[in-house]
């Protein structure tokens, strides 16, 4: 049985043949010290903009897409940040994934947010800019201490 984190934060025993892989990309987008973060229609929580990465696609591609779609900014891709994994059971559709999380640093090309419906997503909304200063990591939806570590000390990465 494989130990799965549930989308409201509970654990989930699982047997691995309910696990897809879920390769997926996620932006750290900073703006006059601000990062971009979108709001998860379901827990309230917040998230990179980011999401799934499609069979044949390139992850720079998938990110830049994803940033458009929750956000409705376009970015250019920098440096990759850093590699995780999570095995996730996504309460709402009965799904459970094991998630191959890649993160990278990103640099806003627009910075006119979408309005909520323009957004291209089931789970995301309100995206804005939030003051790194002001971010906890219970505020995130998963990953928070990874993110405040890159966001609050550059010189780590």
């Amino acid at each position: 049985m494989i130990e799965c984190v549930t989308f409201y934060g509970d654990i989930k025993l699982l047997p691995k043949e309910r696990l897809a892989f879920r390769p997926s990309v996620y932006g750290i987008i900073e703006h006059m010290g601000c990062l971009l973060l979108v709001k998860n229609r379901n827990t309230g929580k917040y998230a990179l903009p980011g999401g799934g990465v499609d069979v044949g696609e390139v992850m720079a591609d998938a990110l830049q897409r994803e940033v458009k779609e929750e956000a409705g900014i376009s970015i250019d891709v920098g440096d990759f940040l850093e590699f995780s994994e999570r095995f996730f059971y996504y309460d709402p559709e009965d799904l459970a994934f094991h998630g191959l999380c890649f993160f990278y640093r990103c640099k806003p090309v627009s910075f006119d947010l979408a309005a909520e419906d323009e957004i291209v997503d089931d789970e995301a909304c309100e995206p804005n800019w939030f003051a790194v200063a002001d971010l906890r990591a219970d505020m995130f939806q998963h990953s928070g201490d990874l993110i405040l570590k890159w966001v609050r000390d550059e010189t780590s990465i």
